[in-house]
C-alpha cells in the first residue's frame, strides 16, 4: 500500500512538471515563430500573423536629471570685533535664532572703564562751556555798562560846549567833558572786542564738547560689541569657538545659515545649456521628501564653464517656508521644457523610409538594429515611411498601408508627425512581407485595445 503511494506521488509531480513546462512556452510565441510551425502556411493565401501594438503619444528623450546639494540661501560669518574672553554661549549647533537676538557676551570690563573715562572727560568740557558762557554774559555786560558811560559822557561834553558858547563856563572845562567822551567811546570798544574774545573761547569749549561726545559714542558702540548678536534669521550651522576662549578682533565664533529659501547647484552640459534661462520653472525632488516636488526657480547661470568637463554651474532656488529643508540634501533638478507629446512607435514598425539613407522592411532586422543604432540621438526632419494599421471587421482582419511623416527618432524609436492617431492599432512585426488589404493574424503578443 505505501510503494503505491509513492508510484502515484511520483506520478503527480512528473505530471505538474509536464504541464508547468508547456504553459512556459507559451508567452514566447511570436508572429516569426507561429510562422515557422509546421501547420503554418508559408505561402499562399492564409492569415499572415503579426504582433500588433497600439498607438500612444509620448515624449521621445525625457529630460535629464541633474543632482546637487541643498545649501542655505546666505552663509553669515558672526566674527567678533573686541578683543575680551568668551563669557558666554546661548546657542547651539542646529539652534534657530532670530535676527537680533543675543547669542554670545563678551567680558567687556576693559570696554566698561574706557567708556566712563570718556563720559568723565565730557563731564568737564561741559563744565568749562558754562564757565565760558558766564564769562560772555560777564563780557556783554560790561559792553553795556560801558556804552551807557559813553552816552551819558557824550551828553556831558555837548552840554559844556553849549555853556562855552554862552560864555557860562571856561573852554578848558569843555575840552575835559570832550576826553571824558572820547575815553567812554574808547572803553565801550575794548568791552565789545572782550565779547568777541569770549564768544570765540566758548565756540572752541564747544567744539571739544562735540569731539567728546564722539569719543563716548564710540566708546558705548564699543562695549555693544561685546554682546554677539544674529544678524539674519535662521539656524546655526557651526559652532567654532567654547565660552572661556579669548577672542580677538576678526575671530569668527559661529557660522549662521538662512533656510528662508535654500540653494542647489547643478552642473550643467554645455549641450542643454540652451534650453535654461533665468527665472525659468524648475522641478526639485529630495529624496528625503520623497512624496513631495518643490517648484524652484533658475536665479543664475554662470558664465564660466568647466575647462575640463564643459560644465556650467547653474543656480537654482527653492522656497522653504516650513523650514523642513535643510542643508547637505540631495536633490534631484529637472528643468521644465516645452516638449511637445508626439505619437512615438518603434522603427521596426516601418515598412519603409524617404529622406533617410537606404530603405528598410520589415524583415530586415539586421539592418534595422544597425540603422538604430547609428542614428540614436539624431534628428531627422520630414521623413516619409509606411505603416500597416490593422482593421478588423467581425472576425476578419486585415491591414491598410498608411503613409507617415516621421519626426525626431532615439533609441529604436521615432516620433509620427502626421499619418497615424493616438490609439489606433499598427503591425510591429510581421512573420511574411505585407501588402495593402492582406489578412492577418494577431499573434498573442499583440497588444489588446483596452
Amino acid at each position: 500500500m505505501q510503494l503505491l503511494r509513492k508510484k502515484i506521488l511520483i506520478t503527480s509531480v512528473l505530471s505538474i512538471g509536464l504541464l508547468t513546462a508547456g504553459c512556459g512556452s507559451l508567452p514566447n510565441e511570436s508572429a516569426e515563430a507561429e510562422s515557422q510551425r509546421p501547420g503554418g502556411k508559408q505561402q499562399g493565401g492564409g492569415a499572415v500573423p503579426v504582433d500588433a501594438s497600439i498607438a500612444r503619444t509620448g515624449v521621445l528623450r525625457q529630460d535629464p536629471e541633474y543632482t546637487g546639494t541643498t545649501t542655505p540661501f546666505r552663509t553669515v560669518s558672526l566674527r567678533s570685533r573686541v578683543e575680551g574672553s568668551l563669557l558666554a554661549l546661548n546657542v547651539d549647533v542646529g539652534d534657530a535664532v532670530k535676527q537680533g537676538q543675543i547669542i554670545a557676551q563678551i567680558d567687556d570690563a576693559l570696554l566698561r572703564t574706557a567708556q566712563n573715562q570718556a563720559e568723565a572727560e565730557l563731564a568737564a568740557l561741559k563744565s568749562e562751556v558754562a564757565r565760558e558762557r558766564a564769562r560772555v554774559s560777564n563780557a556783554r555786560a560790561e559792553v553795556e555798562k560801558a556804552r551807557a558811560q559813553l552816552v551819558q559822557a557824550q551828553a556831558d561834553s555837548q552840554r559844556q560846549q553849549k555853556l562855552v558858547k554862552e560864555g557860562a563856563i571856561a573852554q578848558q572845562t569843555a575840552e575835559q567833558a570832550r576826553t571824558e567822551a572820547r575815553t567812554a567811546a574808547q572803553a565801550l570798544r575794548a568791552a565789545q572786542e572782550q565779547v568777541r574774545t569770549q564768544q570765540q573761547a566758548l565756540a572752541a569749549a564747544q567744539g571739544r564738547v562735540v569731539a567728546q561726545q564722539a569719543v563716548v559714542a564710540e566708546a558705548k558702540e564699543r562695549r555693544s560689541y561685546a554682546k554677539l548678536t544674529s544678524p539674519i534669521t535662521g539656524a546655526v550651522l557651526e559652532k567654532m569657538t567654547e565660552p572661556g576662549n579669548l577672542l580677538q578682533p576678526g575671530n569668527e565664533a559661529l557660522r549662521i545659515g538662512d533656510f528662508s529659501r535654500v540653494k542647489v547647484v547643478v552642473q550643467v552640459s554645455e549641450l542643454e545649456l540652451g534650453k535654461i534661462r533665468l527665472g525659468q520653472s524648475v522641478k526639485v525632488q529630495l529624496d528625503a521628501f520623497p512624496n513631495q516636488t518643490y517648484t524652484g526657480q533658475v536665479t543664475r547661470i554662470s558664465p564660466a564653464a568647466d575647462t575640463t568637463a564643459r560644465l556650467i554651474p547653474v543656480e537654482v532656488v527653492i522656497p522653504n517656508r516650513d523650514g523642513k529643508i535643510g542643508s547637505g540634501l540631495l536633490a534631484r533638478v529637472n528643468f521644465e521644457t516645452q516638449t511637445q507629446a508626439r505619437v512615438i512607435i518603434p522603427e521596426v514598425a516601418l515598412q519603409g523610409t524617404s529622406g533617410d539613407k537606404g530603405t528598410r522592411g520589415q524583415g530586415d532586422k539586421g539592418q534595422s538594429a544597425s540603422s538604430s543604432s547609428s542614428s540614436s540621438q539624431s534628428p531627422v526632419s520630414k521623413r516619409q515611411g509606411t505603416v500597416f494599421v490593422v482593421t478588423q471587421a467581425g472576425d476578419k482582419v486585415t491591414v491598410t498601408a498608411r503613409a507617415v511623416t516621421l519626426g525626431e527618432r532615439a533609441d529604436a524609436n521615432v516620433e509620427v508627425l502626421s499619418g497615424l492617431q493616438p490609439g489606433e492599432r499598427f503591425v510591429t512585426r510581421s512573420g511574411r512581407p505585407l501588402k495593402d488589404g492582406s489578412i492577418v493574424r494577431l499573434s498573442i503578443l499583440s497588444e489588446q485595445a483596452s
